[in-house]
């Protein structure tokens, strides 16, 4: 399955220690992120990551084309609720086209879990039961 990654600043570290600790999972599908957030999961991981722009300077909007061209499976979105800063990306932006074409999309770290556990069982393979 196609999954994106999306990390506010506040976030990267953990979405690093995320995508350490789901290496085994995350290995054996295709990642997408965002520019900077790629570049440092992939530092930590050795992961394959294809990397957009950074979310400052489009990469967010690259995703979102993606996502309505239906070739994303799968959203993570580890956003900063507060104050996020002025360069992070608009979460509204990704989290409305994932439900206006029905994407699994996890904010934050316990539905990042549920979602990534799923995505191991085989379960989130959704788009079978639509044809």
């Amino acid at each position: 399955m196609n999954v994106g990654l999306i990390a506010h600043d506040s976030k990267k570290k953990l979405m690093q220690n995320f995508c350490i600790a789901y290496r085994g999972i995350l290995c054996k599908h295709t990642l997408y992120a965002t520019g900077t957030t790629g570049r440092l999961i992939e530092q930590v991981t050795n992961l394959n990551i294809h990397k957009y722009l950074a979310g400052s300077l489009g990469g967010d909007e690259q995703l979102g084309s993606q996502i309505e061209n239906n070739e994303i499976d799968l959203v993570i979105y580890l956003r900063e609720p507060k104050l996020p800063k002025a360069s992070d990306p608009d979460p509204s932006s990704i989290t409305n086209l994932c439900d206006i074409h029905n994407i699994p999309v996890a904010t934050n770290l316990a539905t990042a879990e549920a979602l990534i556990h799923a995505l191991d069982r085989g379960d989130l393979d959704w788009r079978e039961m639509y044809k």
